[in-house]
């Protein structure tokens, strides 16, 4: 559905982020994700404020795309499955940095994002951003 890209720079080191936006076409319960994401990495049922249930696993691997690079880091992925209101589908936020560094500091602003997810029905005016 979407691709957002971080360029940004703080202090002269780039702060390389992606979120990926998909829409998947399944029934979900957050609890069943938990169970299907086990052994995938650090996975947990989580509640985002105004977006309810969902599903949160975060991964550390050393992907394909990086080795190809030369990066000797892993990359961080935090994937949020969250379902979608009154459909038989899933919201699935992915974010990714290559930024082995500073990974935690970006998992919290990869958790603040994905906090700020609200459900907005047709034909509402909106009064700020969303996710």
């Amino acid at each position: 559905m979407a691709l957002y890209l971080s360029f940004l720079e703080a202090g002269g080191i780039p702060l390389s982020a992606s979120l990926l936006v998909s829409l998947l076409d399944e029934k979900f319960d957050s609890l069943d994700a938990v169970a299907a994401l086990s052994g995938s990495g650090e996975v947990e049922p989580v509640t985002l404020p105004a977006a309810g249930r969902a599903a949160r696993l975060l991964r550390r691997e050393r992907t394909k795309a990086s080795r190809r690079l030369g990066s000797e880091f892993q990359d961080t992925i935090v994937e949020y499955f969250v379902p979608v209101l009154d459909r038989d589908s899933v919201l699935m936020l992915t974010f990714s940095t290559p930024l082995e560094p500073i990974a935690d500091a970006m998992v919290e602003l990869f958790d603040a994002v994905a906090a700020t997810l609200r459900w907005r029905h047709e034909g509402e005016e909106t009064t700020g951003a969303q996710a």
